[in-house]
């Protein structure tokens, strides 16, 4: 009995798959719906055709400042600096899941050290923190280095660049979800490319940063903005661009 049943199931697997191979390949095969088509940048900093720029070198007129009114921060040679104890900058548009380009540069003089050395940081929906920070020969807490979601996951590199020399970070960032009372149905991922190098792979955020204490979610809007911090060290961004998902 057993030698029959390994027989019929020997022969079954290979009728199986002769009938994949030898069948008809259109049954596996899905044209609708089409992939839209993007425009991708003439290289890979460069906004594709379906991307908002949010800041392009020239203005700030797509941010304003923490503190209510106009965004105050320096804008030269194409980057906009930090401008200390003027408060951060949030963009005017609220986005949720995104693909979303930044370059930053730390201050070319190095002041300080650990987290008082080049600091900012760039929250997604306004709460959740990847870390701006002059890592390069700097030590300090590893979950707050450049690359960290802030106090939660320490990066899996330090891909950081010498002070004064720009360095790139492409986000995937896909928004929290809440039921109507507030409770959490799904929590916020991210991944993160520092200079090319990943360094945080689909992670789960764990709450609003925080730098007391245990991260935590509130319930908030499906849409908020970008914020930029201002640590008080001169900082500075260009080529920021995103892409709603």
């Amino acid at each position: 009995m057993k030698i029959t049943c390994l027989l019929l199931a020997t022969c079954t697997s290979a009728i199986a798959l002769h009938a994949q191979r030898t069948g008809d390949p259109k049954m596996t095969e899905s044209w609708e719906p089409k992939a839209p088509i993007v425009t991708p940048g003439k290289t890979a900093a460069d906004a594709p055709s379906d991307a908002i720029v949010l800041f392009n070198g020239s203005n700030l007129s797509q941010w304003e400042s923490e503190k209510g009114g106009a965004a105050t921060w320096t804008i030269a040679d194409g980057a906009m600096t930090v401008k200390p104890q003027s408060g951060g900058i949030k963009t005017k548009q609220g986005f949720g899941d995104c693909q979303l380009h930044v370059e930053w540069r730390s201050p070319a003089v190095v002041k300080g050290e650990g987290q008082m050395r080049g600091n900012s940081g760039i929250f997604l929906m306004g709460r959740y923190e990847l870390q701006v920070l002059d890592s390069y020969n700097n030590t300090t807490y590893s979950n707050g280095q450049a690359g960290s979601i802030y106090k939660q996951h320490i990066p899996l590199a330090n891909a950081s660049r010498q002070p004064d020399e720009w360095q790139t970070y492409d986000i995937i960032f896909t928004a929290p979800r809440f039921y109507p009372d507030g409770r959490v149905k799904s929590a916020a991922r991210i991944t993160v490319i520092h200079n090319g190098v990943l360094v945080q792979n689909n992670v789960e955020i764990w709450g609003q940063t925080q730098y007391i204490g245990i991260a935590n979610y509130e319930k908030h809007a499906d849409l908020e903005p970008i914020f930029l911090q201002d640590h008080g060290d001169l900082v500075s961004f260009r080529n920021i661009w995103i892409r709603p998902l």
